[in-house]
């Protein structure tokens, strides 16, 4: 299994460590389908244009859906998210065929088939968790380290809000809610969140 794949470098040092990986590695979209590859694995939060028909090609759109980005059967949509990656089970969008789970099956992941929606499911749900923790630090209800403090012993995460934050990027979390509140106001942006990721 030959794999080709696209990342920053937080995710590649993650990559690298697993075993039976057998890839190569590229710095942008036109050297990544420039290789021979059996699948693509893009990492980066933008989609990439001219798609190559045929080949195993997954993409991290948490915002944007298939339907959205009108991507042939040959895309899936994962969630690419630091603090996700790591996990055994990956969720993806689109169609998971036998060749879709020999390639998760080659480095050692699983797949959670998702309805295709805007931030999947656990992407929404931790952004909704570190915008209320944002409206608490507004209101001076505590320190971000409290706050963190406080939701792990609580709820047994393996993170705080704040450190969910950090390690997804504040940019990404910032333009899924924004993605979301246009159909759910329950998402609408915490004004302190916003203003940290235009920072």
């Amino acid at each position: 299994m030959n794999l080709a794949i696209c990342a920053p470098p937080e995710i590649k040092d993650m990559l690298q460590t697993m075993e039976g990986i057998n890839c190569t590695w590229a710095q942008d979209a036109p050297g990544l389908f420039s290789q021979d590859a059996d699948a693509y694995f893009y990492f980066y939060p933008t989609t990439p244009e001219n798609l190559p028909p045929g080949k195993i090609i997954f993409i991290n759109s948490v915002c944007h859906t298939l339907k959205d980005l009108h991507a042939p059967a040959n895309i899936i949509r994962m969630n690419g998210w630091n603090g996700f990656v790591e996990k055994e089970y990956w969720e993806l969008s689109g169609v998971l065929d036998d060749r879709v789970h020999e390639v998760l099956q080659s480095i050692g992941k699983k797949a959670i088939l998702t309805q295709d929606i805007a931030g999947f499911i656990s992407p929404g749900i931790i952004s909704l968790i570190i915008n209320e923790a944002y409206f608490a630090l507004e209101e001076k209800v505590s320190s971000k380290k409290e706050i963190d403090i406080a939701m792990k012993l609580g709820t047994n995460y393996p993170y705080g809000p704040f450190e969910w934050a950090e390690k997804i990027g504040l940019k990404n979390v910032c333009e899924l809610l924004e993605t979301l509140s246009k159909t759910d106001e329950r998402f609408t942006v915490s004004a302190l969140l916003k203003k940290e990721a235009n920072r």
